[in-house]
């Protein structure tokens, strides 16, 4: 691969000091195998579930199937998982709109959203937005990357909240996502103030990387993608949202139509996809979670400041590499370009995308157009220039990658 020796020589040191740390992904890998194969198993699969349906979708034996183990697996009383929803912050939206009305309030106790929903609840001016509808947005910021207990119950003391919004993954800020155990304990004290407020998690990167979701930790409602941690790298779209039934049913009705909701919907020959990729997605997350961990020792070893650490407890499969200025940021990004599997003679550069307000550079030679399950990388051209690096379907695949990224970021100093 014509890597600079220097580097492999490094790397033989650091995967030495990491087994015990891989191990223990290993283990939780298990653990999760286990919790889908108990799920297919409960669920009677047969491969009567692999037809496909068209026009209105009726008796989907096989999308019924699939929201039956996602059930399972989650613990909740209801599942929506469908190719409709294009994408998690699809499914957020999706959501959103389904369980607020004019002049209920949304909080958020994670601070700012992730960029692509800024327009959806409209902190950025949009016709289409909750806030169009007249319906009210607030947010509380996180304290040392935790919650701020104090304004939350002084908050909740004081306003009536419909929906409380949690995103678990860090986005394009500079906070540590949040692990299930710190939602084990927020979402407890929120419901000892309010029983009634629903508590909606954004799940997207988190998916099997402990051995516990959100929900069974008391979440309301869950949201995902399926180009991320649950789809293995091979469903092609789609997206989940599990929960209380009354609150999936009506997101099956915004999703749909009122009176049809989760009744209609076809699967387009869909299902063996989604059912497989569910199926690998606990070993491909962990081959995730072991690239992240070998991303972050080797930039660290490196010289470069990494978040989370490679002995940090993780909450989801995204590693930031912090470079301070804009061309180790491009530089490593074209290199992990380089590094894959599609379109690695192309160089990526900076531009405007939709949904974002700075510029965006990112690399992502994947089999399916976004997925954050495959080897990918991306950032914001703003300080402090923080490359956010996500997925790789095998560890082999995505150590190489990593290689390749990192080979070309030193050759261009």
């Amino acid at each position: 691969m014509n890597i600079d020796k220097h580097i492999l020589d490094l790397v033989d040191t650091v995967e030495q000091e990491l087994k015990p740390i891989y191990e223990q992904v290993e283990e939780v890998c298990y653990f999760n195998s286990q919790k889908v194969m108990t799920a297919f198993w409960t669920s009677n699969l047969n491969e009567g579930a692999f037809l496909s349906t068209s026009g209105y979708g009726y008796n989907d034996v096989g999308r019924d199937a699939i929201e039956k183990i996602y059930a399972h697996i989650f613990k909740t009383e209801a599942a929506l998982v469908r190719c409709q929803m294009v994408s998690g912050s699809h499914a957020l939206s999706t959501c959103l709109f389904a369980l607020l009305r004019p002049n209920d309030l949304l909080l958020s106790i994670t601070g700012l959203p992730y960029d692509t929903l800024h327009e959806v609840i409209g902190i950025k001016e949009n016709a289409s937005s909750l806030k169009s509808f007249g319906i009210q947005y607030d947010q509380i910021d996180l304290v040392d990357n935790d919650f701020d207990y104090q304004k939350i119950e002084e908050y909740l003391k004081t306003h009536k909240v419909k929906v409380i919004e949690i995103q678990r993954s860090k986005g394009y800020s500079t906070r540590k996502s949040l692990t299930i155990e710190k939602l084990e304990k927020v979402i407890p004290f929120i419901k000892k103030i309010d029983k009634d407020v629903i508590i909606m998690v954004d799940n997207c990167y988190c998916e099997f990387v402990s051995k516990v979701e959100p929900s069974e930790v008391g979440a309301d409602i869950v949201v995902g993608s399926l180009i991320k941690n649950l789809g293995g790298g091979i469903a092609p779209n789609g997206a989940y949202i599990v929960g209380k039934k009354e609150l999936v049913e009506l997101c099956g009705e915004r999703l749909t139509l009122p009176g049809e909701g989760k009744e209609v919907g076809p699967t387009l020959g869909i299902n063996k996809s989604i059912l497989q990729g569910l199926f690998f997605a606990p070993s491909v997350v962990a081959s995730s979670l072991k690239t992240a961990i070998f991303t972050s020792r080797m930039l660290e070893k490196l010289g470069y400041q990494v978040e989370p650490k490679y002995n940090e407890i993780r909450a989801d499969i995204v590693e930031n590499i912090i470079f301070q200025n804009p061309e180790d940021l491009i530089h490593y990004c074209q290199g992990i370009q380089s590094g894959s599997p599609i379109d690695s003679e192309f160089l990526p550069v900076p531009g405007d995308m939709s949904g974002y307000e700075d510029q965006i550079i990112m690399a992502s030679g994947s089999f399916t157009q976004g997925s954050s399950i495959e080897l990918s990388c991306d950032g914001p051209l703003r300080e402090p220039f923080i490359a956010y690096q996500q997925g790789g379907l095998t560890y082999e695949y995505g150590k190489i990658g990593v290689l390749k990224a990192i080979d070309y970021l030193m050759k261009n100093k």
